[in-house]
């Protein structure tokens, strides 16, 4: 039986098309910055732009074979093509105003993660699949999702991202929306007060899978009118912000890309090879797609 826990709220994606290779600068990148880790070899994923039932569905067929030790810890870094909206594991379907979803052609999906509703357009969105017996991810949710946090920050911090807070609780949150980035929860990164990268994590099958969305550039409001029960965009833009505004300057994809790859890097000690899905992890995900992420049973099931 899968155990499902979120830590934090939401996950992200977006940007354009990408290749699965691994730019110069971060092909079997190492740091010394992660001294409280031994050095391990991750496998680095660079997804091309695809729908979001299909990300979904590769991101638990990665966890699978993970967990199964089939494949290697993995950091996977994708887009969405076309834009979707994803629900967390436990948000009521209701929440969605289908008509407003399906006029602007974006997709519709629920994550296996928990947290709250997110419009993946325009961002980077990261993925950590890891054995639960591996260091970066052992203890529990809020304690390894601290620790990831670090090679987020450290991604963030090389684009020029600064005032960057991940290690604090937050007091007086106030009454929680379907958004996930109107309210940051508990250590999730924020920038001036404002989140700018929002996580959730499951464990299942000796496995665990931390995805989350960093948002690029854009109307950080353009999910509001997607929602019943239409979410106050000032409230949202004044408590949410994308990395481009944080930085006064455009960020694309393919720069997030490479930064938060390296961030990985040398936050946690890692060589980052670059690698690609293996044949089970496709032929698993194309079962995933058909069987679950793309039925209405699963997205209508709460």
């Amino acid at each position: 039986m899968e155990r499902i826990q979120s830590s934090m709220a939401g996950g992200k994606a977006g940007g354009g098309s990408t290749d699965e290779r691994v730019t110069p600068a971060v092909n079997q990148l190492s740091s010394s910055r992660g001294e409280g880790y031994s050095p391990a070899t991750w496998r680095l994923i660079r997804s091309p732009g695809v729908d979001g039932v299909t990300n979904m569905a590769v991101d638990e067929a990665i966890l699978r074979a993970v967990a199964a030790g089939e494949a290697p810890p993995t950091l996977r870094l994708y887009a969405w093509d076309p834009p979707a909206l994803s629900l967390g594991r436990g948000q009521p379907v209701d929440d969605v105003e289908r008509g407003a979803v399906e006029a602007a052609g974006y997709g519709l999906v629920r994550r296996p993660t928990g947290g709250r509703a997110i419009l993946h357009i325009d961002e980077l969105t990261y993925s950590v699949t890891a054995p639960e017996r591996e260091p970066r991810v052992r203890g529990g949710v809020v304690e390894s999702y601290r620790r990831l946090s670090a090679g987020l920050v450290r991604g963030l911090a090389l684009l020029g991202v600064e005032e960057i807070v991940a290690d604090e609780r937050v007091e007086n949150r106030g009454a929680e929306g379907p958004v996930c980035f109107e309210v940051p929860s508990d250590y999730e990164i924020t920038v001036s007060g404002r989140k700018l990268v929002g996580s959730a994590q499951m464990r299942a099958r000796g496995g665990v899978l931390q995805h989350g969305a960093v948002p690029l550039y854009g109307d950080i409001v353009r999910i509001c009118p997607l929602l019943s029960g239409h979410p106050d965009p000032a409230r949202v833009r004044d408590r949410a912000t994308t990395v481009s505004r944080a930085v006064g300057r455009h960020v694309g994809w393919e720069e997030a890309a490479e930064a938060v790859a390296r961030g990985f890097a040398e936050a946690l000690n890692l060589r980052l090879a670059p690698g690609e899905l293996t044949d089970g992890e496709r032929a698993q995900a194309q079962d995933l797609r058909v069987e679950k992420y793309a039925t209405t049973e699963w997205t209508a099931s709460i």
